[in-house]
């Protein structure tokens, strides 16, 4: 069995961001439901409203959009960025004051 060397120029970052409508129960709700989707589909809460996923490649990625399409609220405004894995080594990033350490990138990929 050969060892695969996955390229940090082919596992990607996918970052999601939206500005939702929540001035009434219903636009509230739909703003709920999109962010429980976000999260059940592995998604991660950078920020309020900004939820980043690992990927392997544009394939899985390609799957994601469409699920991601396929659950969209009816009003709002979302977009969504890609990221090479060797492009996201190169955030920097802030909390309060400080520079925070970069985060630890998966060393394996999980497949289920």
């Amino acid at each position: 069995m050969s060892l695969i060397q996955l390229s940090g120029y082919r596992l990607m970052w996918i970052f999601v961001m939206f500005d939702l409508p929540v001035g009434t129960k219903s636009q509230n709700r739909a703003a709920t439901k999109f962010r429980e989707f976000l999260l059940d589909q592995g998604f991660e809460k950078s920020q309020f409203s900004v939820y980043a996923r690992f990927c392997n490649g544009k394939e899985q990625f390609e799957a994601y959009m469409r699920r991601i399409e396929a659950n969209l609220p009816n009003r709002g405004d979302i977009h969504i960025l890609t990221f090479t894995d060797r492009q996201y080594e190169n955030i920097v990033r802030f909390s309060g004051q400080r520079r925070k350490r970069q985060k630890k990138n998966p060393d394996q990929l999980a497949l289920f």
